[in-house]
């Protein structure tokens, strides 16, 4: 079922500590959702990245 799940849902927020270690946060269904919880969460100061999942499974970080 994850794999429908991010079919739905190819948009990946991530969470980038300054270790350089990465938590997923969530995934969204489209990219104005995922840059718009980036940003809010990126008031705190941490660091924050959207990832693309693309239908040949590659993925792909997308700057704002």
């Amino acid at each position: 079922m994850s794999g429908d799940s991010e079919a739905v849902r190819p948009w990946r927020l991530i969470r980038q500590d300054c270790h350089g270690n990465r938590y997923r946060v969530g995934s969204y269904a489209t990219r104005a959702e995922a840059f718009h919880l980036a940003e809010r969460l990126g008031e705190r100061g941490d660091g924050y990245l959207v990832e693309h999942q693309r239908s040949d499974g590659s993925v792909q970080t997308v700057s704002g």
